[in-house]
C-alpha cells in the first residue's frame, strides 16, 4: 500500500522520481540495506550509494551478462580480497568490485540508472554499477531484485576508502522522461535553462539537448582555466574533506595568447564550460558526450545535474559545469567556445521537497572552476 506522500506521485505518472517517493521506496522496502541509515542517502532526485565492507581485486572489468550473477564472475576473476573496514588503498591501473551496502526489490514498473558522484569524476575515478544477470553499466532493469555493486578503477590518484564511502549515485525512474528539442527549447523559452553573463546573453544551443562549450578564456580578473592532474602523488582519503593541498596533486593551467590548450595524450583536466547551467526544479539532467567524432579527446559524464542546480527564480541566474577531460592517444588542441558536450534534461515525476543547494549542504551549487570537496581551496 502506498503511504500518504507516495500518493503525491501518481501511480502512472512517467519521470525520474523525487525524494519523497525514493523515501516511500526505501519504507515499502524495495530499497534495502545493511545499515539503517538510507533516508539520509537521498538527494533531491537520486539515492547515494555506500560501499560495503569489501574490495574484490580483478583481473579485467566485466559484465555478468544474462545468464551470470556478479559474484559468480567474481568468483572467476578475483585476485584477492581486501577488507575496508579500517580503510584501504585503490591503486591506480588496478580494478576493483566492491558490493554496495544497498539492494533494490523494485516493482515491476521501476527502473534504475546510475552515475559517478561530481567529486569521482573530479579526481578520474572510473566508478561504474552493476546489478546481476544485466548486459549494460550503470542500467538496473524494470522490477529488479538483487544486489548492487561498484566497479572501480582509479585512474590519477590511488584513493583510499572506508565503507560507507559513497562514489555513486543512483535515480530511480518510471517510464521515458525523455525531452525532445523541441521540448527544451520550449522550456527555455518558458523559464531560461542557459543563465545570463559570462560572455553568454543567456541563449540555448539545442541540439540532441542543451550544447554546452569549454571556457579558455578564463572569467572576471583571473587567468586561470583549469588543472592537470600531477603524476606520481600520494593517496587521496576520500572520507575526509577540505584537508589536501592541490599543489601537490595539481598543475594549475592559464590563459594562453591564443585562447587555445593543447591536450597531452593520457592526461587528466578539469575544465569549466562557458555556460551557466540551470536546472528547473522540476526537472534533471545527465551530461553526455557531444560527439565521439568531434576530436581526440573524451568528457567525462560523471555530471548527474539534480533539480535546483543553478536555479534562481530569475533568469540571471545559473552555475558552470565543471568537466572532466581525458585526452586519446595523440595530442589535441582545443578551442575557447568548441563544444564539448551535451546536458539531457529528464522530467521529474513530481516536484522534489529539497532542491540541490547551499540548504542541504551541496558541495558544488555555487562553483566556479571547482576541485573536488577534497581539496583546499587554490591559492596560486
Amino acid at each position: 500500500m502506498a503511504t500518504t506522500k507516495l500518493r503525491t506521485v501518481q501511480e502512472n505518472s512517467s519521470g525520474i522520481l523525487p525524494d519523497l517517493a525514493i523515501e516511500d521506496l526505501i519504507r515499502q522496502g524495495a530499497v534495502r540495506s545493511d545499515e539503517d541509515n538510507l533516508v539520509g542517502q537521498t538527494q533531491p532526485a537520486s539515492l547515494d550509494l555506500q560501499l560495503g565492507t569489501k574490495a574484490y581485486r580483478v583481473r579485467a572489468s566485466f559484465l555478468p551478462g544474462r545468464d551470470k550473477t556478479v559474484r559468480e564472475r567474481i568468483d572467476e576473476l578475483s585476485m584477492h580480497t581486501i577488507d575496508l573496514t579500517q580503510g584501504a588503498v585503490l591503486e591506480v591501473g588496478c580494478v576493483y568490485i566492491v558490493p554496495l551496502q544497498e539492494s533494490l526489490a523494485l516493482p515491476a514498473d521501476i527502473s534504475g540508472l546510475a552515475n559517478p558522484k561530481s567529486s569521482t569524476g573530479r579526481l578520474n575515478v572510473f566508478t561504474r554499477l552493476i546489478a546481476d544477470n544485466t548486459e549494460q553499466f550503470d542500467q538496473v532493469p524494470e522490477g529488479y531484485h538483487g544486489p548492487l555493486y561498484a566497479e572501480i578503477a582509479p585512474n590519477a590518484f590511488s584513493v583510499l576508502v572506508r565503507p560507507g564511502v559513497r562514489l555513486n549515485q543512483l535515480r530511480l525512474r518510471r517510464g521515458t522522461p525523455d525531452m525532445n528539442d523541441q521540448d527544451l527549447k520550449n522550456l527555455h523559452d518558458e523559464v531560461g535553462i542557459v543563465g545570463a553573463g559570462g560572455g553568454n546573453p543567456g541563449t540555448a544551443e539545442i541540439r540532441k539537448g542543451l550544447v554546452f562549450t569549454v571556457d579558455l578564456k578564463g572569467r572576471g580578473d583571473t587567468t586561470l582555466i583549469g588543472y592537470r592532474a600531477k603524476r606520481h602523488t600520494s593517496v587521496i582519503d576520500l572520507s575526509r574533506i577540505g584537508v589536501c593541498d592541490p599543489a601537490e596533486f595539481w598543475d594549475p593551467l592559464y590563459v594562453s595568447a591564443r585562447n587555445q590548450l593543447i591536450l597531452d595524450p593520457n592526461e587528466f583536466y578539469i575544465l569549466a564550460s562557458r555556460e551557466s547551467v540551470r536546472i528547473p526544479p522540476d526537472y534533471a539532467a545527465e551530461m553526455v558526450p557531444y560527439d565521439t567524432q568531434i576530436g581526440e579527446f573524451r568528457v567525462h559524464y560523471a555530471g548527474f545535474f539534480d533539480p535546483g542546480f543553478g536555479w534562481r527564480e530569475d533568469r540571471s541566474g545559473g552555475t558552470r559545469a565543471v568537466l572532466e577531460v581525458r585526452s586519446h592517444e595523440v595530442p589535441f588542441v582545443l578551442e575557447d567556445g568548441q563544444a564539448v558536450g551535451r546536458l539531457v534534461y529528464e522530467k521529474l515525476a513530481s516536484r522534489p521537497e529539497k532542491l540541490y543547494g547551499a540548504d542541504i549542504g551541496s558541495s558544488y551549487h555555487a562553483q566556479a572552476l571547482t576541485l573536488s570537496k577534497h581539496f583546499r581551496p587554490w591559492q596560486g
